[in-house]
């Protein structure tokens, strides 16, 4: 899977569902979903829970799946990616 959409546009085959199903479920155009799984356009952290419910998926394994799709094509190619994220788990471990 090289991306959130695609990953999306998998499960959504998997069902069998069509594309105007899951969009009527998002409350967006077809063509809005048909760029998101292309990978044109990005989802938002608000479509998670009606995706999760509509694509029948674990609402743990779809966030994941977002961030990491987001992490990697927004930071993937930085030097030291691994030691931020290092960091930024342990501050939130921090926090709680």
């Amino acid at each position: 899977m090289n991306s959130f959409g695609e990953y999306l546009r998998d499960k959504r085959e998997q069902l069998g569902l069509p594309l105007r199903k899951v969009a009527a479920e998002l409350d967006i155009d077809t063509s809005i979903l048909s760029k998101i799984e292309r990978g044109e356009r990005t989802s938002t952290k608000e479509m998670l829970p009606v995706l999760a419910n509509t694509l029948n998926i674990q609402q743990k394994e779809i966030e994941i799946e977002f961030i990491k799709a987001i992490i990697l094509s927004d930071l993937g190619d930085l030097k030291f990616l691994k030691v931020g994220l290092e960091e930024t788990i342990n501050t939130i471990k921090s926090r709680k």
